[in-house]
């Protein structure tokens, strides 16, 4: 993260406590509309704010990298970090491990539970693993893959994810058979 603020001409110091002071009030209102908007639809708004987040960031890059608006895109950097950390905290980090919760049978929570924490982690390994490659080869280029990642997510979401709040597991299998076939 430091490395994203500091080439955007941001201090670390600065970038982080922007970040602290965003991140906190993002998760308690996702918290507190879990209940009222749903699963699937704070899902989806979050997707959508990374999407935009990695798309800003990655304009910035693009602005810095042809030295257009100068002014601008170092604030445009910070703008997109804060959205996709804003937005991923808001429901990106609690909400899959809910519906991962409430869709399996009680005699394959445990598998698929474990099945899910794996690819998680495995996905979180190979961005990590490739950040710097790729931030190397393209800066922009980076974030607008990132972007078009999180698109794809929110179709995703948007297809495959169903609703799981105030459902029973019986509905929830019913609606996946559904989406399935």
């Amino acid at each position: 993260m430091s490395e994203i603020f500091n080439s955007a001409g941001i201090s670390s110091t600065v970038g982080y406590i922007v970040l602290a002071v965003t991140l906190i009030p993002s998760i308690f209102l996702g918290a507190s509309l879990i209940d009222k908007l749903g699963r699937r639809m704070i899902l989806m708004v979050s997707a959508m704010g990374n999407c935009l987040g990695c798309f800003l960031t990655g304009l910035a890059y693009l602005l810095q990298d042809h030295n257009w608006w100068k002014g601008i895109s170092h604030i445009l950097a910070l703008v997109g970090v804060l959205v996709y950390m804003g937005s991923y905290s808001f429901g990106m980090v609690s909400i899959p491990w809910i519906i991962v919760s409430e869709i399996f049978p009680i005699n394959v929570k445990g598998s698929a539970g474990t099945l899910c924490n794996l690819v998680n982690w495995f996905a979180s390994f190979f961005v990590s693993y490739t950040f710097n490659f790729l931030f190397e080869w393209s800066s922009a280029g980076t974030f607008f893959i990132y972007s078009s990642i999180c698109g794809l997510g929110v179709l995703f979401i948007a297809k495959l994810v169903p609703e799981t709040k105030g459902r029973t597991l019986e509905e929830i299998q019913s609606s996946l058979t559904g989406i399935l076939q």
